[in-house]
């Protein structure tokens, strides 16, 4: 093997190491935040981890054209974000499926129903998922995730100013539904 086949051999292997590298830095810094992420939108932890693992693959499938290798952070929150309302989509045909097929049938409860015994959380997540789309997303990424209203518009693809107006409706709207969840005593 000639000198010259050796390094045309060698150079996509330091690519490659490069981008493996970098993903398991990612990996071991931001998984359990990504997972959180998409536990608070799936509510479910089973389906959340597999989103986040599918967002790695994609994001390693895609690291050579990625342009800025800095903003691999926020183009993994945008994919665990996009494919978490792609299977909550998928989990809503499945159950108006189920429930055309009558009782027989029922779906499984979720693998996370142990982790949320506490009134408090279930109330939380219940009130949130009754939120529109756009402001759950926002507000989770806000106060889970603590992102600023540049990472959460970058992150969703809007401006910071609709991230404004999402957090401020959602922040509303959850109050109320928190509030009347209070006078009721379910929480």
């Amino acid at each position: 093997m000639t000198a010259r086949s050796l390094l045309a051999t060698s150079r996509p292997l330091e690519v490659d190491l490069d981008a493996d590298t970098a993903l398991e830095q990612l990996y071991a810094a931001h998984w359990r935040g990504l997972v959180r992420l998409a536990v608070l939108l799936l509510r479910d932890r089973g389906a959340a981890e597999e989103v986040v693992q599918d967002s790695f693959v994609a994001m390693h499938g895609r690291w050579r054209s990625l342009h800025d290798h800095d903003k691999a952070l926020a183009y993994l929150r945008r994919t665990v974000v996009n494919r978490s309302r792609s299977a909550l989509r998928h989990r809503g045909v499945v159950e108006r499926y189920v429930a055309r097929q009558g009782p027989a049938l029922t779906l499984a409860d979720p693998a996370d129903t142990p982790a949320l015994v506490s009134d408090r959380r279930s109330a939380v997540l219940d009130a949130l998922r009754a939120l529109p789309t756009r402001q759950r997303e926002v507000l989770v990424l806000r106060h889970y995730l603590d992102l600023s209203e540049t990472e959460i518009a970058e992150t969703l693809g809007i401006s910071r100013g609709s991230v404004k107006a999402h957090a401020s409706r959602g922040s509303a709207a959850l109050r109320g539904l928190l509030a009347d969840q209070l006078h009721e005593g379910e929480i």
